[in-house]
């Protein structure tokens, strides 16, 4: 008993249950080199202290390791997500370099949608799969609108553009457009429900357009309109949520750490109790009533305390 008492008081690294391991040694001790005490009222005190309390204990014990438990399984649920989130094809860097194959493609666009112009054609200036690029990215790393601003900013005048087939795009636009040699890059994407917009800015003025895969159309866009917006976060959706299982990975490790040797408030107070019990210098003449202590170990087995 004293063995397991021992064990106990290692697992809850409890001063308390310790020190009354301790003095469990000194009485048994106390037994065993005075041969003239009554050896029956030892084993009254094991029996009913001492196998009380490694029961009580026992049973808070395995109480804390089933909540240990939930906690580590939802650990591992948090780290099967992550590995499912961490698709390579989806990240920040992957981001970053299809952005600039879809510039090329928007500038080859504009660029043979001028000459499609010009010359009266029925061509397709746009480019191959132009649309593959948002459908693939808006969910992660498009900035969320409110369909007014979406309709504000793809609003325009019939009598300033141009419109074929294929596409639409204001005068000005294209204007601007020959005037820097179509070089533009991708500046952010916009998404409103279903509806997505792509934002180009040109390489050497500080002006900017969109591109509405919805409806090939192409018109100035005003960027104070997107102030409430911060555009600095190009983390991804997915990428925000890795981050947040890992850092709540990290509080859940440090709780179980706390939850293994978690003893409700009460259960300390009475074995601060116990302990003053055995602790009293004349506690072997009043060993006898040592069952009351032992009575209420018992009654707090059977408590929804634990």
């Amino acid at each position: 008993m004293l063995s397991k008492l021992q064990l106990l008081s290692v697992f809850f690294g409890d001063d308390v249950i310790y020190k009354i391991y301790l003095r469990s040694q000194v009485i048994h001790k106390l037994f065993e080199t005075n041969p003239e005490l009554d050896a029956n009222k030892l084993d009254l005190f094991h029996l009913q202290f001492t196998q009380s309390l490694i029961d009580l204990l026992r049973k808070i014990k395995k109480n804390n390791e089933g909540n240990i438990s939930l906690v580590f399984d939802e650990i591992q649920i948090n780290k099967e997500l992550i590995e499912k989130l961490n698709d390579p094809f989806y990240t920040e860097a992957n981001f970053n370099l299809e952005k600039q194959r879809q510039a090329l493609k928007i500038n080859l666009s504009l660029r043979k949608l001028f000459q499609v112009l010009s010359d009266n054609s029925t061509d397709n200036p746009l480019s191959k799969n132009i649309n593959s690029f948002s459908s693939r990215f808006a969910a992660d790393f498009f900035y969320n609108i409110t369909p007014e601003l979406q309709q504000e900013l793809t609003a325009y005048s019939d009598k300033d553009v141009y419109k074929d087939e294929y596409a639409t795009i204001q005068r000005k636009l294209m204007g601007v457009l020959c005037k820097y040699d179509f070089k533009t890059e991708f500046y952010c994407g916009l998404k409103s429900g279903s509806q997505v917009l792509e934002v180009y800015k040109f390489v050497d003025a500080d002006r900017h357009f969109l591109y509405s895969p919805s409806d090939s159309l192409f018109v100035f866009l005003d960027v104070t309109k997107l102030a409430n917006i911060d555009l600095t976060n190009n983390m991804s959706k997915k990428e925000r949520l890795i981050h947040e299982l890992k850092d709540k990975n990290d509080k859940l490790e440090g709780s179980a750490a706390a939850m293994k040797s978690f003893m409700p408030p009460e259960i300390k107070t009475l074995l601060a109790d116990n302990y003053k019990k055995i602790s009293d210098i004349n506690f072997l003449e009043n060993i006898g009533s040592i069952d009351v202590q032992a009575n209420i170990l018992k009654s707090m087995l059977n408590t929804d305390l634990i």
